[in-house]
């Protein structure tokens, strides 16, 4: 790493730290975890506008205002003697040279999709995941991940049997197919977000 990276690092975590001091920021020291939630949401969805649309200044704005909700959090529970900031950087290397065996280890791997299984794979032999924070994630994340696994895996999942693919632009397409559907699960008394949840469940 380089001394201006570690330099504006220090110096950022530092500044985080003086905002939520006693003779801080009154906003900043108010909040928690839980009030902070709204916001890490917003940033990370603003991050991937910015992302999709490619604007490099936008992005780097974007990236900052999600490290510092990352930031708060460690901040907060700094606080209260339970880890800090490099205890979270730690233990991400530490997953990351874990789960990257063909770049830190002996194994070989091809392909991106080698790369997913293989990272899959390695996740659950970690442990069983928390169906809690499953269900903490919008539903069309977690089936956007499914269907990224199974297609890593070679199992393909089935399209069109429901749904009429008309030509144009792709992204006005999906959301009106989307929208389609949020409209029929209404007329059936389905709730769209529990349903698909439901459904990944039984078969994630």
């Amino acid at each position: 790493m380089s001394e201006r990276v570690a330099k504006a690092l220090t110096e950022l975590v530092e500044v985080v730290a003086r905002l939520r001091a006693p003779d801080g920021c009154p906003w900043d020291r108010a909040q928690t975890h839980r009030t902070l939630v709204p916001y890490l949401l917003e940033e990370a969805y603003e991050l991937a506008s910015a992302l999709s649309d490619g604007d490099t200044r936008t992005i780097r704005e974007e990236l900052g205002d999600l490290l510092l909700q990352v930031l708060l959090h460690a901040q907060i529970e700094a606080e209260q003697g339970q880890f800090d900031i490099a205890d979270v950087a730690e233990a991400l290397k530490e997953k990351l040279v874990r789960r990257h065996p063909h770049v830190f280890g002996g194994e070989k791997v091809e392909t991106p999709e080698e790369v997913r299984a293989q990272w899959e794979e390695l996740k659950r032999e970690e442990g069983p995941a928390k169906k809690a924070a499953n269900w903490a994630k919008p539903a069309l994340i977690r089936a956007s991940k499914f269907v990224e696994v199974r297609e890593a895996q070679g199992q393909s999942f089935p399209s069109g049997r429901f749904v009429f693919w008309p030509p144009g632009d792709p992204e006005r397409v999906i959301a009106e197919a989307l929208v389609e559907v949020v409209v029929e699960a209404r007329r059936r008394g389905v709730d769209p977000e529990l349903a698909l949840h439901r459904f990944l469940e039984k078969h994630a």
